[in-house]
């Protein structure tokens, strides 16, 4: 069949972040690189879209281009990992050393993706800052803000954690379906939801605040991070973690043998 049943995904998140925990930290490092560069460049295609159409909901429904890609290679996305590892570890297969030991090589190893790209795409855009840089660079200039006050920093993290429910839901998605083509298209649902409203990621900022700053935004590395990488990224955390992951872990985790026939609507046979 071309789709898992709730109880299988569980099983199937549980023994990805089992998997994603005993990586080494090379494969962190290359594999969150890559997500982050790709991701850029998905953002880049999205808001590119966005501005030839006039239409900002095209580029939402281009940009998942991206994630589709990360899924199907098996690629390092700290937020994903937000909702997968935890369940490893409530399951007794991690530890909590080995959470945080991929979360941080996964943070860093998206950050140097991230700004690797954001520097080829000032490059290329401006020939190395000889020209301008055009409406794209201009539109990503405007987006890579990083709002000052208690208010600012509460939305962020509001707004992230919105984002990586959906972001997570597009790892479960991915997980439920089985084929290519129903893995792209499950996938693609909730990515598009995240950033059609607006939503903010924290590896998705990696790049366009970067980006931003090179283009000329009217910000700094210092209230980059403090008004919008950290509460982005906490936010991530909890959204992730509390709405996707425990969520379904609660719901839909198998606790025994005899358990399972019934959670898959099965009878359950006495002996």
């Amino acid at each position: 069949m071309d789709y898992l049943k709730p109880a299988e995904v569980m099983a199937s998140m549980i023994e990805t972040g089992t998997r994603k925990g005993g990586l080494a930290v090379r494969d962190l490092l290359v594999r969150g690189a890559l997500s982050g560069g790709i991701l850029g460049i998905a953002t880049t295609l999205a808001i590119t879209a966005a501005v030839q159409t006039g239409v900002p909901l095209v580029g939402a429904i281009i940009f998942p281009v991206g994630f589709v890609m990360i899924v199907l290679l098996g690629l390092e996305l700290v937020t994903g990992s937000f909702a997968l590892l935890p369940l490893a570890q409530l399951d007794g297969r991690i530890t909590f050393a080995a959470t945080l030991r991929n979360w941080g090589w996964s943070f860093l190893g998206n950050l140097l993706g991230s700004m690797l790209f954001a520097l080829l795409a000032w490059a290329a855009v401006t020939m190395f800052g000889e020209t301008p840089g055009g409406p794209v660079a201009d539109r990503i200039a405007a987006i890579a803000y990083a709002a000052h006050g208690g208010a600012g920093w509460a939305a962020a993290f509001v707004k992230a954690m919105l984002c990586n429910w959906m972001v997570c839901m597009g790892v479960v998605m991915g997980l439920v379906a089985q084929s290519t083509l129903s893995k792209i298209v499950a996938a693609w649902l909730p990515i598009t939801i995240f950033f059609g409203l607006g939503y903010e990621h924290a590896v998705v900022n990696m790049f366009v605040v970067p980006a931003g700053m090179l283009f000329g935004a009217k910000t700094t590395v210092g209230a980059w991070w403090l008004w919008n990488q950290v509460p982005v990224t906490l936010g991530n955390l909890v959204g992730g973690f509390v709405f996707t992951g425990f969520a379904l872990y609660v719901t839909y985790r198998v606790r025994d043998a005899r358990a399972e026939p019934a959670l898959q609507g099965t009878p359950v046979h006495s002996s």
